[in-house]
C-alpha cells in the first residue's frame, strides 16, 4: 500500500499537478484578460465594502480569513525554508510567479463555487467544486471522491499535521510533553468546532488579521535593520531564478531545482486550483450580489498567502545569512533565523506564531471537511459529531506520532481531489468568462454589480435561482 501511495504521489505532485496548476493558472490569467493584475484594485475595493451577512452566510471577510486561517499554516514558516535550502533565493521568485497567476485560478474556482452553492436543509449557504461537479457538468460521482478526499485529508491527516507542528515546535522551546500539547489543543479546538462553520468563521475574523499583521511586523521590522543588505538580497532572489550567480551556502541550488522548490512551495501554499478554499467562498453571502465578489475575495487571499506572508518568511531567513551546508532546515532554520535577528525572543516568538498558524489551520481546514459533508447528505447531527470528534482524536494523535506515512496518504487524496477539481473549472472557463464580463460591464455603467439568474437562461441548469434573485438581495441589503 505505502509503495502504491508514493507511487500516486510522484506522478501526481512532481509531473501532473505541477504542470496542471500552473498551466491552469496561465490559461485562467490569458483568458479573462490578467483580471489580477489590472483590476487588483476591484479585490481591494470589494473586500472593503463586503459587511453584508444574513441568516443563511457569512461575511466575504469572514469568508476570507477562513480560508487564510487553512492556507496560513506551519508549512509557511517551515516549506518557505526547505524550499531556500533546496532551491535558493531564486525557488522565492518561481513561489512569486505562481502565487500571481495563481489568483486567476482562485478567482475562477470560488466564482464557481458562488455560482453553484445551495441552501442546505438547516438553512445554511454551503457549496464548492462538489456542487459544481454535480449540479454543472452531470459528474455527481466526481462530486462524491472530490468530497471524500477532502474530508480525509483536510479534515482528519492534515489537522494532525498541524497538531505535530505545534507540539514539537513547544517541545523544542519550552519543553513541554507532546501528549499535554495536544490535549490543551484539542481542547481549545473543540470549544470552537462545535460551534460550526458560523463559529469558526467570528474566531478567524479576529485572530488571522491579528497573527498575520504581527508576523509581517516582525518583516517589516527585519528589513528595516537590514536595510542596506536588501538590495543585494532582491538580486540574488532575480539572478537565483534565472542562474545568474552560482548558489551561496548550505543551498543545493541550480535554475532546475530553484524554480522545481519555488514552484511546488508557491502551489502548496496557496493552494489555488486544489479545491479546498472554494468551499468556504460558497458559504459567504456576496457583496456586490455577484457570484464574481466572492472570487475577487479569494483571489486577493492567494495575494495575501504567498506574496506577504510566505515572503516575510524568506526575508527573515534570506536577512540572517542562517543558511549552512547540512544545517538545519524546515522549522528549525526559520527559528534560527529569527534568533539571529531578535536573538532568543525570536526564536520563542516563531514557537507562538506556529501555535497561532497551526491552530487556525486547525479550524479552517476542518470548516472545509464539514461543508463536504453536505454534499454527501452527511449533515444531520450525528454524522457531523462523529466528523469533530474524528477531528479533536487526529489532534491529539497527531502531537504525539510521527505522521510521515499517514501525510503521504493525505497527499495522495489532495492530489487526487485537485486534479478532479483542475478538469472541472477548465471545462467550466466558458462560464466564467461570461460571469466576468457581466461583472465588469455593470461596473462600466457605474452600477453596483448583481447577479440574477433569470436573465441567464444558459445557467438555468444547477443553479438555485432561490439564492439568486433581486429579493434575496433586497434582504441582504436589510441585515447590513
Amino acid at each position: 500500500m505505502e509503495v502504491l501511495v508514493n507511487g500516486i504521489n510522484t506522478v501526481l505532485w512532481n509531473y501532473a499537478l505541477i504542470y496542471g496548476l500552473l498551466g491552469t493558472g496561465i490559461f485562467f490569467t490569458i483568458r479573462l484578460g490578467a483580471l489580477q493584475f489590472l483590476h487588483f484594485g476591484e479585490m481591494v475595493r470589494v473586500l472593503t465594502s463586503s459587511k453584508s451577512t444574513d441568516k443563511r452566510g457569512i461575511t466575504p471577510f469572514q469568508a476570507l480569513t477562513v480560508s487564510l486561517a487553512s492556507r496560513v499554516g506551519t508549512g509557511n514558516l517551515a516549506g518557505v525554508a526547505v524550499a531556500l535550502t533546496l532551491g535558493g533565493p531564486g525557488a522565492i521568485f518561481w513561489m512569486w510567479i505562481v502565487a500571481l497567476v495563481g489568483m486567476a485560478t482562485a478567482y475562477s474556482e470560488s466564482t464557481l463555487a458562488q455560482l453553484y452553492k445551495v441552501t442546505s436543509s438547516n438553512g445554511r449557504f454551503r457549496g464548492g467544486p462538489a456542487f459544481y461537479m454535480a449540479n454543472a457538468l452531470n459528474a455527481p460521482w466526481a462530486g462524491v471522491i472530490f468530497s471524500i478526499c477532502l474530508i480525509v485529508s483536510f479534515g482528519l491527516v492534515f489537522v494532525a499535521v498541524q497538531s505535530n507542528s505545534i507540539a514539537e515546535a513547544f517541545e523544542g522551546a519550552f519543553g513541554l510533553n507532546k501528549l499535554i500539547v495536544g490535549i490543551a489543543l484539542a481542547a481549545a479546538a473543540a470549544v470552537v468546532i462545535f460551534g460550526g462553520i458560523r463559529t469558526i468563521a467570528k474566531f478567524a475574523e479576529i485572530v488571522v488579521p491579528l497573527m498575520a499583521g504581527l508576523y509581517l511586523l516582525l518583516a517589516c521590522v527585519v528589513v528595516v535593520l537590514n536595510i542596506s543588505e536588501v538590495p543585494a538580497m532582491l538580486w540574488s532572489i532575480v539572478a537565483g531564478a534565472f542562474g545568474l550567480q552560482e548558489a551561496a551556502g548550505g543551498v543545493t541550488g541550480g535554475v532546475m531545482a530553484a524554480a522545481l522548490n519555488g514552484i511546488k512551495r508557491g502551489l502548496f501554499s496557496n493552494e489555488a486550483g486544489m479545491g479546498s478554499a472554494p468551499n468556504i467562498a460558497a458559504v459567504a453571502t456576496p457583496e456586490p450580489h455577484h457570484p464574481s465578489s466572492q472570487g475577487f475575495v479569494q483571489a486577493f487571499g492567494c495575494f495575501v498567502d504567498t506574496i506577504l506572508v510566505a515572503t516575510a518568511t524568506a526575508l527573515l531567513i534570506l536577512l540572517s545569512g542562517a543558511i549552512e551546508i547540512d544545517g538545519p532546515t524546515g522549522m528549525r532554520l526559520t527559528q534560527d533565523a529569527a534568533a539571529v535577528h531578535l536573538g532568543e525572543i525570536g526564536r520563542h516568538f516563531i514557537a507562538i506564531a506556529i501555535v497561532f498558524f497551526g491552530f487556525t489551520s486547525i479550524l479552517g481546514n476542518y470548516s472545509y471537511a464539514e461543508n463536504a459533508m453536505t454534499f454527501l447528505k452527511l449533515e444531520g447531527k450525528l454524522p457531523i459529531y462523529i466528523l469533530r470528534l474524528g477531528c479533536l482524536a487526529m489532534v491529539v494523535w497527531g502531537a504525539v506520532q510521527a505522521v510521515a506515512t499517514v501525510f503521504n496518504f493525505a497527499d495522495a487524496a489532495m492530489g487526487i481531489m485537485a486534479t478532479i477539481n483542475l478538469v472541472a473549472i477548465v471545462l467550466l472557463s466558458g462560464t466564467v468568462y461570461k460571469l466576468t464580463v457581466d461583472y465588469f460591464s455593470q461596473r462600466r455603467q457605474n452600477l453596483e454589480p448583481r447577479f440574477v439568474a433569470s436573465k441567464f437562461p444558459e445557467f438555468s441548469k444547477g443553479v438555485d435561482h432561490t439564492v439568486w434573485t433581486e429579493e434575496i438581495h433586497a434582504d441582504t441589503q436589510n441585515h447590513r
